[in-house]
This record gives C-alpha cells, sequence and structure tokens, in this order.
C-alpha cells in the first residue's frame, strides 16, 4: 500500500484556496489522500459541522456595512454576524463583509435568500460563509441584507461598522452634503418611518393605547383623555417620523424644511436604519 506523501507546498495551496488554518489543511488533505477536491469537501463539511454546534450561540456582534450602485439608484446594507468582537473588527472578516457587499451591488438581488444563492468563489455565499465558520471557528451569519431603490440613494456607516444608513430621495440632489446630513440624521435619531402617513398601524395603536393609559394613570377624565392623547401621537410623529423630526444641525427646522431649504421639493422616499442589537 502506497503512503500519501502530504507536502507543505500542497498545505499551502489548499489553505490559500480555502482560507482554513495549516493543521486543518494538512489534516484534510491526509483525509483525502491528497485529493484536493475531497479535502476541500471535507473542510466544507467541517465547517457544516461547526455551524450546527454553534447553532445556539448568539451572534450579536459583526460588521455592517452599506454601499450605493455607481448610479447611486441603489444601496444595500449587509450585516454579517459573528459572536465576538474580536472577529469583528479583524481586517479579514471585515474583508469578507465588503466582498459580500460588493458582490450584493453586483448582482443585485431582491432578497436575502436570493442573496445566498449567489455563486461566490465556485460556491454559494451561504456555503462561503459556512466555510467561514470552519475557518473562524465561531457562529456567523448573514443577519440583515436590505436594499433601498430611489432616484438617488445616499449611504452613511458610522465608525466602527456597527451601524449603517441608507436614504432614498426623490430626485438627485446638487450638494452631497444635504444627502449626508439625512443619513446621519437617521442615525442618530432613529426615526420609525419616513412620514406620519407610514407608521405601522399596529405601531400607532399601541402608542395611542399607552398614551391612554398613562392618562387614566394620572387621573385624567375620560372625556378628556381621547384629545390629550392625540396631542402625544402628535408629539410621537415629531420624535419619531423622519420629516417631522427636528433636524439635528438646526432645531428650528425639521428635516422636511431642511430638504425643502436645500432643493425646492427635495423629499425622503424610503431608508434603512441597521444597527446591531
Amino acid at each position: 500500500m502506497s503512503v500519501i506523501t502530504i507536502t507543505a507546498a500542497d498545505v499551502n495551496k489548499l489553505r490559500t484556496q480555502t482560507g482554513a488554518g495549516m493543521m486543518d489543511c494538512k489534516k484534510a488533505l491526509m483525509e483525502a489522500e491528497g485529493d484536493f477536491e475531497k479535502a476541500v469537501d471535507y473542510l466544507r463539511k467541517k465547517g457544516q459541522k461547526v455551524a450546527a454546534n454553534r447553532g445556539d450561540r448568539d451572534a450579536k456582534e459583526g460588521c455592517v456595512l452599506a454601499k450605493v450602485t455607481p448610479d447611486a439608484k441603489r444601496g444595500v446594507v449587509v450585516t454579517l454576524s459573528c459572536e465576538t468582537d474580536f472577529v469583528a473588527i479583524n481586517e479579514d472578516f471585515v474583508g469578507f463583509t465588503t466582498s459580500l457587499l460588493n458582490l450584493a451591488i453586483d448582482k443585485n438581488p431582491a432578497t436575502s435568500e436570493a442573496f445566498l444563492a449567489l455563486p461566490y468563489e465556485n460556491l454559494t455565499v451561504a456555503e462561503k460563509i459556512t466555510e467561514y465558520v470552519g475557518k473562524i471557528g465561531e457562529k456567523i451569519e448573514l443577519s440583515r441584507y436590505e436594499v433601498v431603490s430611489a432616484e438617488k440613494v445616499v449611504a452613511y456607516i458610522h465608525p466602527g461598522n456597527k451601524l449603517a444608513t441608507l436614504v432614498g430621495f426623490n430626485k438627485s440632489i446638487a450638494d452631497e452634503q444635504v444627502g449626508k446630513d439625512v443619513a446621519m440624521q437617521i442615525a442618530a435619531m432613529s426615526p420609525v418611518a419616513v412620514d406620519k402617513g407610514d407608521v405601522d398601524p399596529s405601531m400607532l395603536e399601541r402608542e395611542v393605547e399607552i398614551a391612554k393609559e398613562q392618562l387614566r394613570n394620572e387621573g385624567k377624565p375620560e372625556d378628556k383623555i381621547e384629545m390629550i392623547a392625540k396631542g402625544k401621537i402628535e408629539k410621537f410623529y415629531k420624535e419619531s417620523t423622519l420629516l417631522n423630526q427636528e433636524f439635528i444641525k438646526d432645531s428650528k427646522k425639521t428635516v422636511s424644511q431642511y430638504l425643502n431649504d436645500a432643493e425646492k421639493g427635495l423629499t425622503v422616499t424610503a431608508f434603512k436604519r441597521v444597527a446591531l442589537s
């Protein structure tokens, strides 16, 4: 029976191809009797096993990145989650997340499911993430994939890669700072909707009930509660809907007023705010 010789060059080749650790690559080649394709399968299977074993772990750290297409009519936010901040800030992990974001910008998948099914280096995105689990030894998952399309889309990544926003406008913007200001407003003030009419009805109903219960606890007469509750809801709109919020750089203006002053008729059509929970 012949003895399979695994050279350092073979190990390095597999490591370069897969990104797996040196000892893992050596063991994979030995198990596969020097067959590179079988060795890759072995490492992928290892990654799947690691993913399954760590499926009950919390992936609360990660990297949140956003980018727009060259024509600035579409933007994408990708969040790749992991277990520890040590991994999240690692240059290789950030680079991997960036490569996923670039793929999403290039291929334009509509949903996270479609994105995970895209080809990535002879694998799918989902398989590549699983392979990366084997390399890192932590639970890793695509936890958010968001898209905004508009006449003009602006992206903002907060320093540290833990928070990113996309904001879509109804037309192009002459002053790029205006778009950045609104993207940063969304990051800082966390609005729940663009305007009053965009608030989820169930959220609004909950706010109304909370306001009424607070008023009852304060001893307000029942015949006055409805009217006072409406005032509280107006305050909710002002604090929680983007266009009605005070503009963070000039509290004398709402965001809507700031946009119209910057360029007549300019407004926001959609936004996404993605932050690690």
